[in-house]
């Protein structure tokens, strides 16, 4: 029993608090995109539509910005200590990759805006390398041995990222037709190219949502792990304590 929320309750939270706005969204974007190429819909539906794509997907982007540095802290209550200079890492993402979503997203259409976008994607892909070669590391060298599933969520985050990548660089024409339907009209040209654009990023639309449902259940089972642990009666840390 204790009084008030523990820094390790907070952190639980706010972790399912991120997937529930990644993945719910991530959802919804999906559902506007339909609306964006049906046929009997208006061409101020479907421009409405894509306009609300690019609302809703700011969410699950602010999600995924902050879900590696709660991932992070949190998993220092699994028995995965950090040294200074990599916890300082891991606090320091969460925001700066965050100021470059909002500020990609602010400044839309602007230089600022397009930079901002570049260095996103540039530290998406530090991350793509480098999650799994640090995942590889802390497994030969034992420092998973009491949360090993924090290894294979690592990884699918990594993978996540990736699809994330193909799924913008399919939905591309799609963007890019809507940006011509809201200024000429709608064309057949503009019609097939949205319907071609949204068919080919559906395979990693549905492969995202199946990693963090994957991911989800890893966290839950915790498989590998110590059975005091795996049963979420305490933070490993106490388990790591208690064996020295």
């Amino acid at each position: 029993m204790h009084d008030g929320v523990t820094s390790y309750e907070l952190l639980r939270f706010l972790h399912i608090f991120l997937f529930v706005f990644w993945l719910g969204p991530d959802v919804a974007v999906y559902a506007w995109s339909r609306k964006v190429v049906e046929a009997g819909a208006s061409a101020e539906q479907r421009v409405v539509a894509g306009r609300m794509m690019a609302m809703v997907d700011v969410i699950p982007r602010a999600a995924i910005s902050l879900m590696l540095t709660v991932g992070g802290l949190l998993s220092e209550y699994v028995g995965l200590a950090h040294p200074w200079w990599q916890m300082a890492g891991i606090v320091l993402l969460g925001p700066v990759w965050l100021t470059l979503v909002l500020a990609a997203v602010i400044r839309d259409g602007t230089p600022f805006g397009a930079t901002a976008e570049r260095f996103e994607t540039w530290l998406r892909w530090l991350l793509i390398i480098a999650v799994p070669l640090s995942v590889a590391y802390s497994t030969v060298t034992g420092r998973l041995v009491l949360a090993p599933y924090v290894g294979a969520k690592l990884l699918l985050f990594a993978l996540v990222l990736l699809f994330g990548y193909l799924l913008r660089t399919r939905l591309a024409p799609l963007r890019e037709a809507l940006a011509a339907l809201a200024t000429t009209g709608p064309t057949p040209v503009q019609d097939e190219a949205m319907r071609v654009s949204l068919a080919r990023s559906r395979p990693y639309s549905v492969a995202i949502w199946l990693a963090l449902l994957l991911a989800a259940l890893l966290g839950v089972l915790k498989p590998g792990a110590p059975e005091n642990l795996s049963a979420g009666d305490q933070p490993a840390v106490s388990l790591v304590t208690e064996n020295n």
